[in-house]
C-alpha cells in the first residue's frame, strides 16, 4: 500500500486525547508470578545488544530471556523452577487480591485521564476470553476472570476513559522461532504469516466489539501478511474502529502504515517527540512488569514523577506511566505511595495542563532545572529549587502571579521576573503569571 492510501484514514484528533495528559499503563501477566528482572537500567540508555536482551530489566520479558542460554534470568528459572514451562505461571497467577475499583479509585486520585491494560502481551497469554486461545487465557485458567472487562468497568465508573494494549508483533506461544536478543532480532524473529494476522486481527476485533476502547495500543508491529487494504486488512480494522469508535485513537506501533500519535519509551525513541502528537511511556521503575529486585533507588517518586510529566507536557507531550501489580493483583505500596503523592501535588494545577501550547524546554535558570508551559492566558513556570530564579519577563504580568504549588513570591525587576522560591512541596515549585 502506498503511503497517501493510508493517509486517507488521517481525521481531527478527538478533543479529549488533545487534551488528555496523563494516563496509566497496566503490565499484569503470568510473568508476575515470578517478577524477576536484572534492573540494569532504562530503556534507550543501555546498548541494544546482547547486554540488553541477556540481562533484560523488563520482567514482562521473562518468557523470552530464560530461554537465552548463559543468561542470568535462565540460571535463577532453573534454581528456583527447575524445568518447569512457563505456562506454569498461569495456573500460579490467582489475582485473589484483584480489587478493580480500588485500582480505578487510585489512578482517578493521581489525576489519569486514561487506563491501558494488556490484553496479550508477547508471551500470548490472553486476559479475556479470547477467540482461539482455547483454555490459555484467565477466564479459563489462573485468576479465571475477565480481567479486562472488569477493570473496564471500573475505570470508566470513575469517569476516565479506557484503550487496549495488544502485542500484535510478539507472540512466543504461536512460533517455533529462537529468543530474540537484539532489536534487529525483535523484526526479523516475529510471526508475519497470514495465519497469525487472522488470529491477531480476531483478537483486536474482539476487544473492540466487547469493550469499546477509546484507545488501540498496539505493540512492536502487524504482521506483514495483514498490511493491505483488502478484507481482514489493516486498513479495514482501522476503518472499522473509527466508525464503532469516533473517539478512539491508535498509537504507531502498527509497522509503517497509519497511526494518530507517536510513542516515545523511557528515552528511546526520542526522535517522535518532533511530532505533533506524541506520548511518551516508562515504568515507575526500570520494568513495566512488577519486578521483586527493583528497589526504590530504582522507582521514581511522587517529585521525580512530577518533574518528568512537566518535561513531557512542556515538550508537547503526554506521558503513559505504568504501574505493575503482583500476582495477587496489588499495587506494590511503593508504587501508591508515588501516586497519590503526585496526584496531591498535580492537583494544584486545575487543567492548566489540557490548555498547554507547545514551547522549548531547553530553559536553564543559574544552572538549575527549569521548564515553562504556555496556556492561553498564563505563562507557568516549574522550578525545583530553592533560590532566586530570573526569567525573561517580556509579555507577562510579574504583578499577577499566582502561586500553585510550593512557596515562592514573584516580583518584577526591570525588565525581569524573579521568582524566589523558599521550599518546595512533593514536586517542582510552579508559578502562573498572566499574559499581557
Amino acid at each position: 500500500m502506498t503511503e497517501q492510501t493510508w493517509h486517507e484514514l488521517s481525521r481531527p484528533l478527538p478533543e479529549w486525547f488533545a487534551k488528555a495528559k496523563f494516563g496509566i499503563f497496566i503490565h499484569w501477566g503470568a510473568y508476575s508470578v515470578p517478577a524477576w528482572a536484572e534492573p540494569i537500567g532504562a530503556l534507550g540508555e543501555i546498548a541494544d545488544d546482547d547486554t540488553w536482551f541477556a540481562h533484560n530489566p523488563y520482567a514482562e520479558w521473562y518468557f523470552n530471556t530464560i530461554r537465552i542460554e548463559g543468561s542470568p534470568a535462565q540460571a535463577h528459572h532453573r534454581e528456583q523452577y527447575g524445568d518447569a514451562p512457563y505456562d506454569e505461571f498461569l495456573d500460579q497467577w490467582k489475582a485473589e487480591r484483584f480489587d478493580p475499583a480500588e485500582w480505578a479509585k487510585l489512578f482517578a486520585e493521581a489525576g489519569a485521564d486514561y487506563v491501558v491494560p494488556t490484553t496479550k502481551h508477547h508471551d500470548g497469554i490472553a486476559l479475556w476470553d479470547a477467540p482461539g486461545t482455547g483454555a490459555r487465557n484467565t477466564v479459563r485458567r489462573g485468576p479465571q476472570r475477565d480481567l479486562i472487562g472488569d477493570i473496564a468497568g471500573a475505570v470508566r465508573a470513575e469517569g476516565l476513559r479506557f484503550g487496549v494494549y495488544y502485542s500484535g508483533g510478539l507472540d512466543w506461544s504461536v512460533t517455533d522461532l529462537p529468543p530474540q536478543r537484539s532489536g534487529e532480532q525483535v523484526h526479523s524473529l516475529r510471526p508475519n504469516d497470514a495465519a497469525y494476522n487472522y488470529y491477531a486481527l480476531a483478537h483486536v476485533r474482539d476487544l473492540i466489539d466487547r469493550y469499546r476502547p477509546d484507545v488501540l495500543w498496539n505493540d512492536i508491529e502487524w504482521p506483514d501478511a495483514g498490511k493491505h487494504r483488502g478484507p481482514d486488512g489493516l486498513y479495514e480494522l482501522f476503518e472499522d474502529y473509527y466508525a464503532a469508535n469516533p473517539d478512539g485513537v491508535v498509537n504507531d506501533r502498527w509497522g509503517d502504515t497509519h497511526y494518530d500519535f507517536a510513542t516515545t519509551e523511557y528515552s528511546a525513541m526520542s526522535e517522535n517527540e518532533a511530532k505533533d502528537v506524541w506520548e511518551n511511556t516508562r515504568g515507575l521503575g526500570w520494568s513495566f512488569g512488577f519486578n521483586r529486585l527493583e528497589s526504590p533507588a530504582q522507582t521514581l517518586d511522587s517529585a521525580q514523577l512530577a518533574q518528568h510529566w512537566v518535561d513531557v507536557v512542556s515538550k508537547g507531550g503526554r506521558l503513559l506511566l505504568n504501574v505493575g501489580p503482583t500476582a495477587e493483583g496489588v499495587i506494590p505500596e511503593r508504587q501508591q505511595q508515588s501516586l497519590r503523592g503526585f496526584g496531591d501535588w498535580k492537583r494544584a494545577l486545575g487543567d492548566a495542563a489540557e490548555a498547554t501550547e507547545r514551547r522549548d524546554p531547553s530553559l536553564p535558570s543559574n544552572g538549575l532545572w527549569r521548564r515553562e508551559w504556555w496556556t492561553p492566558s498564563e505563562r507557568i513556570v516549574f522550578v525545583d529549587a530553592t533560590g532566586e530564579h530570573r526569567l525573561d519577563g517580556a509579555g507577562v504580568d510579574a504583578e499577577r502571579s499566582r502561586v500553585l504549588t510550593g512557596d515562592a513570591v514573584v516580583e518584577r525587576d526591570g525588565d525581569e521576573a524573579v521568582v524566589r522560591v523558599a521550599g518546595t512541596d512533593g514536586g517542582p515549585v510552579a508559578v502562573a503569571m498572566a499574559r499581557r
